[in-house]
């Protein structure tokens, strides 16, 4: 279900994009249940399922993991959605909608039909085949226009944090696009002791923003 009003956010002096709200008993069908089959990835933010709409079309479902007290209000996290919506680029996942269902948080984005680069790289050799140097170098020169874009374009900036192959995912192109950009900004600004995995420390989400920042604008998400 699509909603009629566009909530107001500035980004850049642009307006946001529309998003759909799902139901919970929606993803749960399009997900089979959250079968374990269907998981795709998981990280510090929560797991990530595979799932087909009634329209036929596939999705990847985020469920969030934090703890609700870590969560902003609903109203604030649906604003914050919509200004997630409005970052767009051919080098980032775009985010479709979201579910808030009681005390569950969910994210829906497009699904994409080549997994993670990790996946990839460390998969089958019939996999790692089909990367050639020529390929590789298209998908690196694609991620750096996805980063430059979040830290030069986006307003205020976004530092990302957390690059790793595991969330770099592949088009059936091959395209690259940046995943879990912005997450922080679903969670209340007084937290502090989220923790992320960033070069395999794990660091409080203030402790890295004034190690990168340096008094900066750039805004950690």
């Amino acid at each position: 279900m699509e909603i009629n009003q566009i909530i107001p956010y500035e980004t850049g002096g642009k307006r946001v994009q529309k998003f759909s709200i799902f139901s919970y008993k929606e993803l749960k069908v399009a997900t089979h249940g959250f079968r374990a089959s269907n998981r795709i990835g998981e990280g510090g933010f929560g797991s990530v399922y595979k799932g087909r709409l009634e329209d036929g079309s596939f999705v990847a479902v985020k469920v969030l993991l934090i703890e609700l007290e870590s969560m902003r209000g609903e109203r604030e996290f649906i604003s914050e959605i919509a200004a997630l919506s409005n970052i767009r680029h051919e080098n980032l996942v775009t985010l479709r909608g979201y579910c808030v269902d009681g005390t569950k948080r969910l994210l829906v984005y497009d699904y994409m039909e080549n997994n993670c680069l990790s996946q990839t790289l460390l998969g089958e050799e019939q996999n790692r085949s089909k990367f050639t140097w020529e390929l590789r170098r298209e998908i690196s020169k694609g991620i750096a226009k996805g980063l430059s874009y979040l830290h030069e374009e986006v307003n205020p900036h976004v530092v990302h944090r957390d690059i790793k192959a595991s969330n770099i995912v592949l088009d059936h192109k091959f395209t690259p696009k940046i995943a879990d950009f912005g997450l922080s900004r679903l969670f209340s600004k007084n937290i502090s002791h989220i923790t992320t995995r960033v070069a395999g420390t794990l660091l409080s989400f203030s402790r890295i923003c004034d190690q990168w920042t340096f008094n900066s604008k750039i805004r950690c998400l």
